[in-house]
């Protein structure tokens, strides 16, 4: 079906627990109700970016104390890989702060992290920015399992965020990744001063695609000093619930990641983010260039939770997975 934007604020303003009520429903349909998938994210380029985003204190434009680094030699991103997978990662997600994906040397390294990743026995997911079509189907090839590239926000209210790259590029990139037959991961942030018809905007266009985006990051923004939006206020943890909720509804089939912000949450606005049909979270001691929970902790919640960790994508069966025990905390 083609969502409005009307239609989702209908569902958006119903009360809280019956909101609640209608993504849990949704969410059992499609996905094991007790499982999380466990994403670790690792920025292999860091700062220098040439972007204006006015949230990231990678971009170049803005006064973030974000010391850049060159690209990651392949054999440290695998060994992080790694380091990742024994702690329950089941997703490893490479970041690098570029605008396009660059060519040469850097590209070919980029592939063989990705080729390392899969040899390893997880999912590999990218963000490089803006991609060719050659350069789709090359990452295809090496073995990628996801892309991700973020709206942010509606087409709206982009402009007041981003200056140099496009809404209808960021809509060209996604096109790209689904035609390669790579999965759209792509999502966006909340609290940077839009309202909400804007973040509906956002949930309304991703739902639209066809395909829809296999995951759906969706995120508070972390008011970074040095950043112009680091006198933004917080997000109201219900707001990010009811996010989750729209965007679990919207999308059902999709994965809900929950994402940056989530170190700013109690454990029970945690909670109810899953109940509202969040699936998949960040895991491990950084998130880019912001912090995150830590594994223990994160273990912790999820066990007195009695969640499960969902396995990798099985290459033969699509999206298909299994779920299996959360791996022990190591206090324990």
């Amino acid at each position: 079906m083609v969502w409005t934007i009307a239609e989702a604020r209908a569902i958006h303003d119903l009360p809280l627990l019956e909101l609640l009520h209608r993504a849990q429903t949704v969410h059992r349909e499609h996905h094991p109700p007790d499982a999380v998938q466990l994403c670790t994210l690792l920025s292999i380029k860091t700062g220098a970016c040439p972007e204006d985003c006015a949230y990231c204190p990678q971009s170049g434009r803005n006064d973030a104390k974000v010391e850049p680094e060159r690209l990651l030699p392949v054999d440290e991103v695998l060994t992080k890989a790694r380091a990742a997978k024994d702690s329950g990662a089941t997703r490893f997600c490479m970041g690098a702060a570029w605008r396009d994906a660059r060519e040469g040397e850097q590209f070919e390294r980029v592939l063989e992290m990705v080729r390392g990743v899969r040899d390893l026995g997880m999912e590999a997911c990218c963000t490089l920015g803006m991609l060719t079509d050659e350069q789709a189907v090359r990452l295809k090839d090496a073995g990628l399992t996801a892309y991700n590239h973020n709206l942010d926000t509606s087409k709206e209210f982009y402009g007041s965020i981003i200056t140099t790259r496009t809404y209808e590029e960021r809509l060209a990139t996604i096109a790209r990744v689904a035609g390669a037959g790579i999965h759209v991961c792509s999502g966006g942030i909340i609290g940077m001063g839009e309202t909400l018809g804007d973040r509906l905007g956002m949930l309304v266009t991703l739902a639209n695609l066809d395909p829809q985006p296999e995951s759906v990051p969706v995120n508070a923004l972390v008011a970074v000093e040095g950043t112009p939006l680091e006198g933004r206020p917080p997000v109201d943890p219900f707001e990010l619930v009811r996010m989750c909720a729209v965007a679990r509804i919207l999308l059902p089939g999709s994965m809900v990641r929950l994402s940056a912000g989530r170190s700013e949450l109690s454990r029970e606005a945690q909670a109810l983010c899953f109940l509202a049909g969040a699936n998949s979270i960040f895991y491990g001691d950084k998130l880019l260039t912001t912090g995150n929970p830590d594994v223990e902790a994160d273990l912790a919640l999820l066990r007195e939770l009695g969640m499960r960790a969902l396995l990798p994508e099985d290459p033969k069966k699509g999206v298909a997975k299994g779920a299996t025990e959360l791996p022990p905390v190591a206090a324990e």
